[in-house]
Order: structure tokens, then C-alpha cells, then sequence
């Protein structure tokens, strides 16, 4: 508890510095939903012992992830001015900001968004001062349209099934593929936008069977449409948990049947269905590729907070040393240069123009993880 007071002391003074020295130092402006306000009482913190809110956690191991870039990027002798901005603040939250001069001289914004409404205001603001935005974390758009400097780091649902549909294209054009979905709104926009592609694809369509289930399903409802003598290729249609949790079950034990469950991108961070089924799933986000540099970075949050590296400590990293990096080698280039490769420490990155002219820009690289009882056997572009 000790060392999450030395942060929440460094949050307070707001400002972070790599090796600003003289002339013009690039300045980037962090907005992170901090909750600070909720933690201290008269500068005293609320909880004591009783450890951190939850909701508290991920914008503070993104920081953390952040300072821990700022070391190295200090060690590297490259310089850097960072902001940190608590937009839960009660006096200076997202609207007090974008209101203020805070942020007018910044080079760069990277945000961490808990709400699509929030997305349109900032986004606003930096279309009006032509500043760079990277929503790193939250996959939607928020409505924005005609914002060619908004940037989401973290690619969208419909990214996600594009890469689904290609990687069946190319690996299985002629097998049928099962579509399991429930009744829902977004059931029902996962099987549009894969009917949208298919019938769209200038090459082979691929065969999509749709099989609808009540929540109750029993095995019998969810094995009738499958082939027992060759291997299934099922898509779970679903992003609710539970739907994904007893497909998995019901299909990993039905033993006459071999298959491959291929999920939503919200299987990576929910439960471990692995167990159940050998399954993929998509992400644009992993640490095994450049094992190397995410021993560093572990180490480097053990040694400082003696805990555990979370994904978003890597998350927060790779945000301030690539982008940082990038911003002080290309500022007059800058979005030019976003998928440059030569700055790429976990991820690559393919952030390309959504709709011409560009409503804003998206990162479009997705990779295939494969796992089965609880290991991950292999990831793939």
C-alpha cells in the first residue's frame, strides 16, 4: 500500500519529465480516469489498509506502465514533456480541460475512454487544434465522423469480424462455417456484418450457417446441425459471457464431434474457456512475440511496486515509449508515421484511414491467438 501512496503523491503534482532540457520539447498530454478525488479526503487517502477500488486499478497500471517508459526513455536521453490529467476530477475533470488552456500546447493526446460519450468532446477539441488523439483502450468510434486525427489504438468489433472472415477465406473457403448466436441487438449486428462481407467479397463466399439458441439450450439443440466425421468450424456469435461460457461447455464435452470455437475479442480477458474446447479468438494486443522486452518491463514493475505486471502496465509502456519515441523522431510527421514499424516493441501496429475522407483512423492489426486446455499453442497474423 505504501508504494500506491508514492503514486497517487506523484499523480497530484500532474506532471512527469524526460530529460527536458532546452529548445522545443515534444509535450504529450495523458487523460486517464483516475478517480483521485474519490481516494483522498483532504489530502488524506480514504481507504487505509483496505487496498484500491477496482475501478480505480486500470488507469492507474496504465500510468505506472507510463512512468516505467518515462525511466527508460529518460535513460535513452530522449526528451519528453508529460501531462498527466485525472478526468474524473471534481474541479478539473474532462470538461474543465477542454475548456482550460491545459492541454492548447500539447503535441499529442493519449486517452484512456470508459464511455463512448466521452470520446466526441475530445475528439472535438483535438480536430479544432489539430492535435493528434490516441483512444488507446476503448474499440468505439463514439459517433465521430470527419476527424482525421482521432486514432483508436484499440480496433473496433467490426475490425475484429473483417480479420475473422479473412483468416476463414484464406484458411477454409469451402468448409461450412456455424455461426452460433442468442437474440440480441448485437448478435444481430456480428451476423449482418458478416453477411455483408460475404456477399461483398469479390472472391469464393464462404458457407455460413446460422444457428440461433434459446439461453436454456440443451446439447442435443447445439450438436444438430454439426458433422461428426470431420473437424467443425463454429464462430460464437455472442459477446455476452455466459452464452460463450456454456457453448464452449456443451460443445467440448459432445465428444462425437471435433471442432474449433473461434470468439469474440472479449475472450481474451474473461474466462479461461480453453478448458472446455481448443478455441481462438482475436486481439490486437500480446506480450509473447518480443518475450524479452516484457521480462523488462515485469521486472521493472516488480522491482517498483513489488506486484504483478498487469496488461495494462504493458499497455501503458508500449503507449509512452512508441509514441513518444515516434513524436520526438517525426513531429511534423507524426500521424504519417503511426504504423512505422522501426519504433514496434510488443505489437505491430497497421493504423489505417476508416472511409474516405477519413471519418478518423483505426488500428487494423489483429492477431489469432490459439489456445487449448489453458496454454496458448500459438499466435498468428
Amino acid at each position: 500500500m505504501k508504494k500506491w501512496c508514492l503514486v497517487f503523491c506523484l499523480l497530484l503534482t500532474g506532471i512527469c519529465q524526460a530529460q527536458n532540457n532546452s529548445g522545443k520539447t515534444p509535450n504529450i498530454s495523458v487523460l486517464l480516469p483516475l478517480y483521485l478525488d474519490s481516494a483522498f479526503n483532504a489530502g488524506e487517502y480514504k481507504f487505509g489498509n483496505g487496498g484500491i477500488p477496482r475501478y480505480m486499478l486500470p488507469a492507474l497500471d496504465f500510468y505506472q506502465g507510463m512512468l516505467l517508459a518515462i525511466d527508460s526513455l529518460n535513460k535513452e536521453k530522449i526528451e519528453l514533456s508529460v501531462n498527466f490529467h485525472d478526468t474524473k476530477s471534481l474541479k478539473g475533470g474532462t470538461d474543465s480541460l477542454l475548456t482550460s488552456d491545459a492541454l492548447q500546447s500539447s503535441d499529442l493526446l493519449i486517452a484512456l475512454f470508459n464511455n463512448r460519450n466521452e470520446i466526441k468532446p475530445v475528439a472535438g477539441f483535438a480536430l479544432d487544434n489539430k492535435i493528434p488523439l490516441l483512444s488507446y483502450t476503448f474499440p468505439n468510434d463514439g459517433g465521430v465522423t470527419n476527424n482525421p486525427f482521432l486514432v483508436l489504438i484499440n480496433p473496433t468489433l467490426r475490425t475484429h469480424l473483417e480479420a475473422i472472415f479473412k483468416y476463414l477465406q484464406r484458411n477454409h473457403p469451402v468448409q461450412t462455417i456455424y455461426l452460433y448466436k442468442r437474440k440480441g441487438a448485437t448478435e444481430d449486428l456480428i451476423r449482418q456484418v458478416l453477411e455483408e462481407l460475404n456477399t461483398k467479397t469479390p472472391a469464393t463466399r464462404l458457407k455460413i450457417k446460422v444457428i440461433e439458441l434459446a439461453d436454456n439450450f440443451t446439447s442435443e439443440e447445439a450438436t444438430a446441425a454439426l458433422d461428426s466425421t470431420r473437424e467443425n468450424l463454429v464462430i460464437c456469435g455472442s459477446l455476452q459471457d455466459e452464452f460463450a461460457f456454456n457453448l464452449t461447455r456443451t460443445l467440448g464435452a459432445a465428444k462425437s464431434y471435433r471442432q474449433t470455437i473461434i470468439g469474440m475479442p472479449t475472450w481474451e480477458a474473461g474466462r479461461d474457456l480453453s478448458q472446455y474446447a481448443e478455441i481462438m479468438y482475436t486481439t490486437h494486443f500480446q506480450t509473447q512475440r518480443n518475450e524479452k522486452a516484457a521480462r523488462a518491463i515485469a521486472a521493472a514493475y516488480q522491482k517498483k511496486m513489488a506486484g504483478r505486471a498487469t496488461d495494462m502496465v504493458y499497455k501503458g509502456f508500449e503507449a509512452m515509449y512508441r509514441f513518444g519515441k515516434l513524436l520526438v523522431r517525426y513531429p511534423e510527421a507524426f500521424m504519417q508515421q503511426l504504423s512505422n514499424k522501426s519504433l514496434n516493441l510488443l505489437n505491430d501496429f497497421d493504423i489505417r484511414s476508416v472511409n474516405n475522407p477519413a471519418d478518423y483512423l483505426e488500428n487494423k492489426k489483429i492477431y489469432f491467438v490459439r489456445k487449448s486446455q489453458g496454454s496458448i499453442k500459438s499466435i498468428k497474423d
